[in-house]
């Protein structure tokens, strides 16, 4: 149903993104690989896409930067002349804006905003983007919503303008047949050598342990937390025909 059509996926060298890359390469995706400095987690997954069939390439690229974001959109229409699907995933470090929001500096303040790069991404994107094109963003908004996660303030506040700017794009690109989603993790878990893990597993182990202790407990009802797969099959679904637009008669 996907087979033949290109994608962008920001921070799919590992995590979340990585898991995105791999599932719809195995429904037959083509995927441009974006990573910032890792580029051995970045070659391995596009062995992986590979070994699913598909093809890519790898991107190297710093979102917080707008001429770098222009570039790697210029090498996807030199390589794939245009693109159905993208995603925007990537995230900076943890370490450059954990902090409260009495504590927090402005340039720590500025390594989350501007790691926001959808809306440069999605202008880009929408000019490369045929009739049926999908772009979902990857935000946390619960944070955002509650100030519970005191450290996360910079990154929940980006998150939260994130949401509100997918629905600004959603109604301005709804004319042309394109769908923008955004689809809010909570807490993600995955293998401890934090290739698979969400930003859970950059946090120390004792939060690590508490977290899982207390989704395991019933705090959810499935008593676990969620996996890339999780979020990976959710994305896959949003880019289906079937989450196609449809006119109202």
């Amino acid at each position: 149903m996907l087979n033949g059509k290109y994608a962008l996926i920001t921070g799919s060298s590992r995590g979340i993104g990585r898991a995105i890359a791999l599932k719809l390469a195995a429904h037959g995706v083509n995927v441009a690989i974006h990573y910032y400095n890792n580029e051995a987690a970045a070659n391995d997954t596009l062995l992986q896409v590979r070994q699913r069939g598909a093809d890519g390439l790898l991107l190297q690229a710093d979102v917080t930067k707008p001429q770098d974001i222009s570039r790697m959109f210029s090498q996807i229409q030199d390589k794939f002349s245009k693109l159905d699907i993208f995603v925007s995933c990537a995230r900076p470090d943890i370490q450059t804006f954990y902090r409260s929001p009495m504590e927090i500096t402005l340039d720590r303040w500025r390594a989350a905003l501007d790691s926001q790069a959808f809306l440069i991404g999605t202008q880009k994107a929408t000019s490369l983007m045929p009739e049926g094109g999908r772009i979902i963003a990857i935000t946390y908004s619960s944070s955002g919503r509650t100030g519970s996660w005191q450290l996360w303030a910079a990154m929940g506040t980006a998150k939260a303008a994130l949401d509100s700017l997918c629905r600004y794009f959603a109604v301005a690109l709804a004319p042309r047949g394109i769908t923008v989603n955004g689809v809010s993790p909570g807490c993600i878990f995955g293998e401890p050598n934090m290739v698979e893990g969400g930003v859970l597993r950059s946090l120390p182990q004792a939060f690590q342990e508490a977290t899982q202790n207390w989704h395991e407990s019933g705090w959810i009802p499935m008593r676990r937390l969620g996996t890339p797969v999780d979020i990976a099959n959710a994305v896959m679904l949003l880019c289906m025909n079937e989450a196609s637009l449809t006119q109202v008669k």
